[in-house]
């Protein structure tokens, strides 16, 4: 029987960075994966869904080449050579994970894993022991009865990322991070596309300001935007979709020819032999403590499985703290509100902390500041005059309690303030920080001065 300080069972983005910090810390390490290395995020997932976007971008920016000076006649792509480019960087890039994990002596097992007892990994017919086990085994997309995906007429993200044709008419459903990243890249090659959303706003989770923003730019392009909406029921006919959806007290009906489903995910929990050892699932995610650990001990649950934020940078730093943490090493936990959410459409949105509404509610008097693209020199230059930075403070104690941004780039800006919140910058520390100019950056300055009515250039 083979024994390990460590097996990881999932080599997703959480999964193979736990491994990899395990091994460096001189830890024997093992990683069990059934599908992929790399996980879901970097093969079916962030990636390739980047890859996609760019494309539309580029797509995008060619089609305003007359902005520019330039000159670009017949504009058109080609589907499969899109898709293919997406699908090869999302090859390239688990080829690396192998080479990764090799390099560290990492040994990867591939198959289904399950855990028979406490300190014992089961791999087919193989049983490994082990001191400490860590559950990184990721999400799926949650499937609503009677919205089922069939790979046909209604995707899931997975079959979006390749997809079967290009939608002429396309309804998405939700309008989270994954829904409108699709509905982003479908509209913007030029499918007639509605988004159904069941909250009052689409990106619900975003600063209530950000998705106003957005839902403007989104309409803009040519968007259906359906808000406090419900896709009740799909009939299902020869190459069409007929959506009957509840909006404003009726129930109207409307034909589509696709259909993406992206109503969440669900914890990938079966199969583990989890509910045997007695571990606490809570709604398909197991229940950890703020370092990660479940109530065995030597086991612990990081990632997606673990629950909220269902983000890839997420579950790497939780790996890299479980990690340190069965080294002997002093970690600190994972903070979920430091967390930086990015959203890849066009415009790009991204955000940390609190938004000004949930400031508000936590008892914070509030100091708030607000920064257009259109008064930035780089933002002009570029092209791109259409967003907004929006900084939340403490008016007590000049604290950093959120960042809310759209426009080109943000996902890019965002890390500047994670950064700030993670030093415990205070309004006066970014006062006095020296933006370079010309940058996108210098509205994240600005904004911060607008808080407390020091702006320069609005």
């Amino acid at each position: 029987m083979a024994t390990y300080d460590l097996i990881v069972i999932g080599a997703g983005p959480g999964g193979y960075v736990a491994a990899i910090r395990g091994a460096q810390l001189g830890l024997k390490v093992a990683v069990v994966e059934r599908e992929h290395l790399g996980g879901i995020c970097l093969n079916w997932g962030c990636i390739p869904t980047k890859a996609l976007l760019r494309s539309a971008e580029v797509f995008h920016l060619m089609q305003r080449a007359g902005e520019f000076g330039l000159k670009a006649d017949a504009i058109s792509y080609d589907l499969k050579a899109v898709v293919k480019r997406s699908r090869g960087v999302a090859a390239q890039l688990s080829a690396g994970v192998k080479h990764l994990l090799k390099k560290n002596k990492v040994d990867v097992v591939m198959g289904e894993a399950t855990i028979p007892a406490a300190g014992k990994v089961k791999v087919g017919k193989d049983v490994m022991a082990t001191k400490n086990i860590i559950i990184a085994t990721g999400a799926r997309a949650r499937e609503l009865p009677g919205l089922e995906a069939d790979g046909d007429l209604v995707w899931t993200y997975k079959h979006a990322l390749d997809p079967v044709r290009m939608p002429k008419k396309l309804l998405v459903i939700g309008s989270g991070a994954i829904g409108i990243e699709f509905a982003s890249f479908f509209n913007t090659l030029g499918a007639d596309t509605t988004v159904v959303e069941v909250m009052d706003r689409v990106l619900p989770v975003e600063d209530a300001e950000i998705s106003a923003f957005a839902k403007k730019q989104f309409v803009k392009q040519g968007m259906k935007i359906m808000e406090k909406s419900m896709v009740k029921k799909l009939d299902r006919g020869k190459g069409k979709v007929t959506a009957h959806i509840e909006t404003g007290g009726k129930t109207i009906t409307e034909a589509f020819d696709t259909v993406i489903s992206a109503v969440g995910i669900i914890g990938n929990t079966e199969g583990l032999g989890l509910e045997a050892l007695g571990l606490e699932i809570d709604r398909t995610h197991i229940v950890t403590n703020e370092y990660c650990a479940t109530k065995i001990p030597g086991i612990y649950a990081i990632g997606d499985i673990a629950g909220p934020p269902w983000l890839a940078h997420k579950a790497s730093h939780e790996g890299v703290m479980v990690a340190e943490k069965i080294a002997g090493q002093k970690v600190h936990p994972v903070k979920p509100e430091s967390i930086a959410g990015c959203t890849y459409c066009h415009p790009q949105v991204a955000s940390v902390g609190m938004t000004e509404a949930k400031a508000k509610e936590a008892g914070y008097a509030v100091k708030v500041g607000r920064f257009p693209f259109m008064g930035n020199g780089k933002a002009i230059a570029l092209g791109e005059a259409e967003g907004l930075v929006k900084t939340v403070f403490d008016a007590k104690t000049g604290e950093l309690l959120g960042a809310h941004m759209v426009g080109a780039e943000v996902t890019e800006l965002i890390q500047g303030y994670v950064i700030g919140r993670q030093l415990e910058t205070t309004e006066e520390d970014l006062f006095h920080t020296v933006f370079p100019h010309p940058t996108l950056s210098e509205m994240m300055h600005e904004s911060v001065l607008d808080a407390y009515g020091r702006a320069i250039h609005f």
